[in-house]
């Protein structure tokens, strides 16, 4: 028998799953999944009524960690007003041989971390290796992470920020220049943001298109991370054309990803530009970056097995 299952919150999890850890972490998860040793069904949602909000249910099976678990997610956007984050939940850890409950962990704490851990593999992976500057986006929680992430990644000399509301820009300034000494500018607009950045995240919750492909240079990588549904999108359509799209999970991308979706719908791009999962480009059995001048996109939508694996290195240090 395991012992009761236990709740690890978010203090505990931050200083057991480092941004550092967890980039390794998520290398073994695309890993996996490129070997057909994870099950990852689309996640499903049901949505209020009243339309004020939704459960989201992200189940997930890990073969090679012998654990399956579900991320369950409460997402109520008009809580900013009412002094309660949008995303609260739970991330539920089973034993997946005998189907015992193991864990259970704050999911807005593994979430924060994994969801940049991601892009700064495909940083890793798909960016120029001597990219320096590094234009960000959003001003919300992932905005914070994403520079610690992409910092592990790349020598960057160089931070834009751009939110749409300046307020919050300069709040995520003074939280992350007491840990950083790189330079940062908030600019006055996106595309000055993007103009001469080698490394772009979007970390948004727009639906319109903040990131136009005019504005991008040739050999930018960009992670676009802040839209997970048909109808919103941060990236232009051009913005997709131009790029060599890759993705965590192509169920999810063909589902769920507007920023692939609606240049689709639009005569765009066909099914066949996106080159490759992130697992994939890491196995070997696609290439990531090809030239110098490419234009990488990672669309990032988020999936069960990255906060499973997450979990899993968290669940393995508590029970040593």
């Amino acid at each position: 028998m395991g012992m009761d299952p236990l709740f690890i919150g978010k203090e505990k999890i931050a200083s057991l799953l480092t941004m550092a850890e967890c980039i390794e972490v998520m290398d073994k998860m695309f890993r996996s999944l490129a070997n057909g040793k994870c099950l990852q069904p689309l996640r499903s949602f049901m949505r209020m009524p009243d339309k004020s909000g939704l459960l989201g249910m992200m189940p997930g099976y890990a073969e090679q960690l012998g654990v399956m678990g579900i991320k369950v997610i409460s997402v109520f956007h008009a809580n900013k007003d009412a002094g309660y984050p949008s995303h609260q939940g739970v991330v539920i850890l089973f034993d997946a041989r005998h189907g015992q409950p193991l864990m259970m962990f704050d999911a807005s704490e593994v979430t924060a971390i994994r969801t940049a851990a991601a892009s700064a593999l495909a940083t890793r992976l798909l960016s120029r290796p001597n990219s320096q500057v590094l234009a960000v986006i959003g001003s919300g929680e992932q905005a914070v992470r994403h520079i610690e992430s992409i910092m592990l990644t790349r020598k960057i000399n160089q931070i834009n920020l751009w939110g749409r509301n300046e307020k919050n820009s300069r709040e995520l300034l003074k939280k992350i220049s007491i840990s950083n000494n790189t330079p940062i500018t908030i600019t006055k607009d996106a595309r000055e943001a993007v103009g001469n950045a080698d490394i772009i995240c979007t970390v948004t919750s727009s639906s319109q298109p903040l990131v136009l492909g005019d504005w991008i240079c040739a050999g930018t990588h960009i992670n676009a991370v802040g839209s997970s549904t048909p109808g919103s999108r941060e990236l232009d359509s051009a913005a997709i054309a131009k790029s060599k799209l890759f993705t965590d999970c192509y169920a999810s991308l063909f589902n769920e990803a507007g920023d692939f979706l609606i240049p689709k719908n639009e005569g765009a791009v066909k099914d066949d530009h996106v080159r490759g999962e992130l697992g994939e480009v890491l196995t070997g059995t696609k290439q990531g970056r090809q030239r110098e001048d490419d234009i990488t996109v990672f669309k990032s939508l988020g999936i069960a097995a990255e906060d499973i694996f997450a979990c899993w290195h968290i669940y393995q240090k508590i029970t040593a």
